[in-house]
């Protein structure tokens, strides 16, 4: 019933302008911040660990806008998943940073895209695959329980160009063959992975269980690691993709040391944009043996 139900939502927003279902969105995260409940307590909670160096009432207005984004979010999907891909493609209105990318591919060895949980990340994919064609986006992802959804999903991005591959021993496979034929590929680098290919690296100064595959590939491939996130524009102007370097050691041969340094630059990213981070998400829900939970 729930597959069924969300499947009929992102076909409603669909029909709807883009102004109109971020004014949707940005109402329904106006009632998640003044109606208790776990996404505002969880986000309040993050902040706090993370800037710990703020006061009380700029969290506050941080938590604020960041689930007005989030409701953003939610109602935009329908739109990114069901309009033509060159619809979506003006939507992007300007490109900072394109240049790393140019400097990338002139290494001839790939390259690694990360997307953090920053903006309209479904946009930033959709932008690699429109762009650079040429060098075929291979994509890291969730499969649903709900084979409808999950088949919608899976058509949805694969529409522009990319290929996606399950979070499963196959799928990191792929993803290590598509740098070795010198194509790019995408992952989302700040997920819990569980019990699963997880260390533990400091994230905004706390313990976070971060994904160590990144490090792992940067350090077989030698490709170039780039951090890309697509800033969601005020009143439904559209979207701004921003490019960023990762820093040096990040195919450091110690995969606790690079794991450390790409949380760095994830950092980075959202420092830039804290508002439009999801920080409703329980990144810490994982804690080293003995520590207590933040939840």
């Amino acid at each position: 019933m729930q597959g069924k139900l969300t499947l009929f939502l992102i076909q409603f927003f669909s029909w709807l302008p883009l102004q109109l279902f971020h004014a949707i969105g940005a109402g329904i995260g106006r009632c998640l911040y003044l109606i208790p409940n776990s996404l505002r307590n969880i986000t309040l909670t993050n902040l706090k660990l993370c800037f710990p160096e703020w006061g009380e009432q700029q969290r506050k207005r941080i938590a604020y806008k960041s689930l007005i984004e989030t409701g953003k979010s939610a109602t935009e999907i329908g739109a990114l998943w069901h309009w033509k891909p060159s619809r979506i493609a003006k939507l992007v209105r300007g490109v900072s940073g394109e240049e790393i990318v140019q400097a990338a591919q002139e290494k001839g060895k790939g390259i690694i895209f990360l997307t953090p949980h920053l903006g309209a990340w479904e946009i930033a994919g959709l932008h690699l695959a429109l762009t650079y064609p040429d060098h075929k986006l291979t994509v890291l992802y969730r499969p649903q329980r709900y084979k409808p959804l999950d088949n919608f999903i899976l058509q949805a991005r694969e529409r522009a160009g990319a290929r996606l591959v399950p979070t499963a021993t196959r799928g990191v496979k792929a993803l290590y063959h598509a740098l070795a034929d010198k194509q790019n590929i995408g992952i989302l680098p700040d997920q819990d992975p569980g019990d699963n290919g997880g260390i533990f690296a400091p994230f905004f100064g706390v313990s976070a269980n971060t994904m160590a595959l990144v490090s792992k590939l940067a350090q077989k491939s030698g490709a170039p690691v780039i951090y890309i996130y697509a800033e969601r524009l005020p009143k439904g102007k559209g979207y701004y993709i921003h490019f960023h370097d990762a820093p040096d050691a990040v195919n450091d041969s110690d995969t606790e040391q690079s794991t450390t340094v790409i949380n760095q630059g994830i950092e980075h990213c959202v420092r830039e944009l804290p508002e439009q981070y999801q920080w409703s998400y329980r990144r810490f829900k994982t804690r080293p043996e003995g520590e207590t939970g933040f939840y």
